[in-house]
């Protein structure tokens, strides 16, 4: 019989909210047994990077990673907001680890192909470094990672969070029952965008057809189904998404996906 693990990943609504970042930091403190966190970088590096002159390029929601702009996301992910994520979980009790992919060699990736976009400093993961990862969590601690992997060469590269919250959770699935968790801004999948209580509690894969067909899911949840579908295809237990009060025991109004 496997241990649980569970892996959460914030997006950049939670973390520019700071209530809302303290409200969650409390629960995932308080969430039972082994854990890892995940957490994206929200719009601070834009922010900075528009205040040094810099501007920042996206092409279809994906950030376009040049020399400048890579050095700021270091900066920013790996520094700014990760070291005060792993701050604020020591202050409620959870002994946290702030870690890149580049830590431990823990995530290992390549240069994403140019194809009919230059992404730039980006990165496609190739592997977890799943038994350092279990080092740590065997030891008490709880690792937290920034979207940033390496590739071997001395390169840091850009890593959309989701991706890495999937792919870790697909490399831990080897030796713990993993659940990962996605938390954002809404209470789940919805069916009417306009209402907030829509949650579509249970999606399994001929449910997600059903949605594709009828456009419920589109957008910017397409690339966050995509991943929870990729996770479960292999060997992750069962994927959430909804908003931080999922986290919590009672928890009942999130969307549960499945195969």
């Amino acid at each position: 019989m496997k241990e649980k693990l569970s892996i959460v990943k914030i997006g950049g609504n939670v973390i520019e909210n700071k209530e809302e970042l303290a409200k969650f930091l409390n629960f995932f403190s308080e969430l039972k047994g082994a854990k890892i966190l995940v957490h994206g970088g929200g719009k601070l590096a834009t922010q900075l990077a528009a205040k040094l002159g810099i501007e920042s390029q996206m092409v279809n929601g994906r950030r376009v990673t040049d020399a400048k702009s890579l050095e700021i996301i270091t900066m920013v992910y790996g520094g700014l907001t990760n070291k005060n994520i792993v701050a604020s979980l020591q202050a409620n009790g959870t002994n946290a680890i702030g870690l890149s992919g580049a830590d431990g060699n823990a995530i290992q990736a390549h240069k994403r192909p140019v194809k009919e976009v230059d992404f730039g400093f980006v990165g496609d993961i190739d592997g977890i470094n799943a038994s350092f990862l279990n080092t740590l969590i065997t030891t008490g601690v709880t690792p937290v990672f920034c979207a940033l992997s390496h590739d071997g060469e001395g390169n840091i590269l850009n890593t959309n969070a989701d991706t890495i919250a999937s792919e870790v959770a697909i490399g831990m699935s080897k030796i713990y029952e993993t659940t990962l968790y996605y938390c954002f801004e809404k209470k789940g999948v919805l069916l009417d965008i306009k209402n907030e209580n829509s949650v579509v509690t249970d999606i399994n894969t001929s449910k997600y057809q059903e949605l594709l067909e009828q456009k419920i899911i589109a957008d910017g949840m397409l690339p966050k189904l995509e991943n929870c579908f990729h996770a479960l295809h292999n060997n992750v237990n069962k994927v959430c998404l909804g908003d931080i009060e999922m986290i919590q025991p009672n928890a009942k109004l999130f969307t549960s996906i499945t195969l």
